[in-house]
């Protein structure tokens, strides 16, 4: 057993603390999706349970091992190939925005027929964006107060990702932009022009409504003012929030036990959206505590990590992707919660997912990998190339 535990400190490089904590969110996953996917095993799968169980371990294997391999590259080879990942986002939007698959009446997945899967083309575009603002801020340093020189050229990226992206998914866009944001702030962009920024971004979403009204297939607009005012106007929230409310207050303090979720056979996307609903009905508060708990870690040590690292690449990287992770989280729990209206993202690493889960190990082997090179103090390189 000691021989192992000297071989796993061997094997995996940088932030420990963070490997602790997305194994802690994956063995969530695994209770969680067991327990709130019985109605969809009876309906999809003829009553086998473990199916889903099953299918969740393996991806979340194969995430791990994606997520091992990136951790041990150096995190400058991301720098070089951003421009190209950004390049094929762009119509890889497009293309799901024209031709995508329609699933809950948005085209925001891409079918792949030989494998027989569905590929959600905003996770890479996140990724990209991230990635290649990462790249564009870190290169600009030494002239980042610039407008022409150095503001300019994060504009048109940030706008032409999220723009493509927000007609059927709004939240992500937002958040996606919200980390943007973040990026943009760390990496001492003057706020007149981050300011300038979310101007901008006011225009271009008025721009949406407006193409929604003449194009309702493409522009969920629709769905946007249906969830608002669903919020605003309904102290009890629709039917999701509904019956995520009931499940909240059946867990009590300690909840009903594992296995014994009754909501999870009335709450719509009960493994997925609302996945945490069903973990605080199961475990109680003190198991939504928990799960908060992982999410604040992990948030602390992506600050610690930017805070030792230097206002360059590494340093944005984990910014952009480190936010991006939690903010997405925090959405999701303050869903369930009715704080905000229904959004439609899911609880990352813990929520049911395919290509999800796997673009979030993508991110947090690019994180990982950063960490390596900072806890051996070999990130010197970024200091002297503000890379």
């Amino acid at each position: 057993m000691t021989g192992f535990i000297s071989n796993l400190k061997t094997e995996l490089k940088g932030d420990r603390v963070i490997w602790v904590l997305i194994s802690l969110m994956t063995l969530v996953s695994l209770l969680g999706v067991y327990s709130s996917t019985g109605g969809l095993s009876h309906k999809e799968q003829g009553g086998n349970t473990e199916y889903y169980l099953v299918k969740q371990g393996f991806i979340v294997l194969f995430g791990f091992f994606i997520m091992y391999v990136l951790h041990r590259l150096h995190y400058l080879r991301f720098h070089r190939i951003a421009p190209f990942l950004f390049i094929v986002a762009i119509p890889l939007l497009i293309f799901t925005l024209l031709f995508g698959v329609d699933i809950n009446s948005a085209r925001r997945w891409i079918e792949i027929p030989v494998f027989g899967f569905t590929f959600q083309s905003s996770d890479f575009a996140r990724l990209a964006l991230i990635l290649y603002l990462a790249r564009t801020i870190s290169s600009k340093q030494s002239n980042i107060k610039d407008f022409k020189s150095a503001f300019l050229p994060l504009i048109l990226p940030v706008i032409i990702i999220c723009f493509l992206i927000a007609p059927a998914d709004l939240s992500t866009a937002l958040l996606l932009f919200s980390s943007c944001i973040a990026m943009m702030f760390v990496g001492r962009v003057a706020v007149k022009y981050i300011l300038m920024l979310v101007l901008l971004a006011i225009i271009a979403f008025s721009i949406l409504i407006l193409l929604g009204h003449f194009f309702p297939d493409l522009v969920r607009l629709a769905t946007w003012i249906e969830r608002i005012k669903e919020f605003t106007t309904d102290s009890d929230g629709g039917f999701q929030v509904q019956q995520s409310k009931v499940a909240i207050a059946n867990g009590g303090f300690f909840g009903m036990g594992p296995g014994q979720s009754i909501q999870r056979n009335f709450l719509p996307s009960s493994y997925a959206d609302f996945i945490y609903s069903i973990l605080v009905e199961e475990y109680g508060l003190l198991g939504g505590l928990f799960v908060i708990s992982l999410y604040l870690g992990f948030f602390f040590r992506i600050t610690r990590l930017v805070t030792k690292s230097t206002k360059a690449f590494g340093a944005m990287v984990v910014t952009g992707l480190g936010f991006s992770f939690v903010f997405q989280a925090f959405i999701n729990i303050a869903v369930a919660t009715h704080l905000v209206p229904v959004t439609g993202v899911t609880l990352p690493m813990i929520s049911l997912g395919g290509t999800s889960i796997i673009m979030n190990c993508i991110s947090l082997g690019i994180i990982l990998s950063v960490s390596k090179f900072v806890e051996s103090s070999n990130i010197g390189t970024d200091v002297a190339t503000n890379q």
